[in-house]
């Protein structure tokens, strides 16, 4: 995945494992808060979690490195695809509901 203009680019990630009801969510949102990503995360009704993240390229691998490792979320698999970045975006943010 290559860098796009201004060092920013937007992942879309589709998680799956243990990863409703533990926290996920507000764990997501905590640690991109804390490496400058805006970006959102929500719940699918099949178990799954889905997520927009965006920034610089190396804060996104850390996002995915710090998700892996923090108990008691366990991500068995995800799926990365990067699309256009959205540069209105100003924050993170959960999302309710499952879709």
């Amino acid at each position: 995945m290559g860098e796009r203009t201004g060092n920013c680019v937007r992942w879309h990630i589709i998680f799956e494992g243990d990863v409703q009801f533990v926290g996920f969510r507000y764990t997501a949102m905590l640690i991109a808060k804390r490496l400058g990503l805006t970006g959102w995360v929500r719940n699918l009704s099949d178990g799954r979690v889905d997520a927009e993240v965006q920034g610089a390229v190396s804060n996104l691998r850390r996002f995915l490195m710090q998700l892996k490792s923090h108990p008691p979320i366990h991500i068995s698999h995800y799926t990365v695809t990067e699309i256009d970045p959205d540069p209105s975006e100003r924050r993170f943010a959960v999302r309710d509901g499952l879709s």
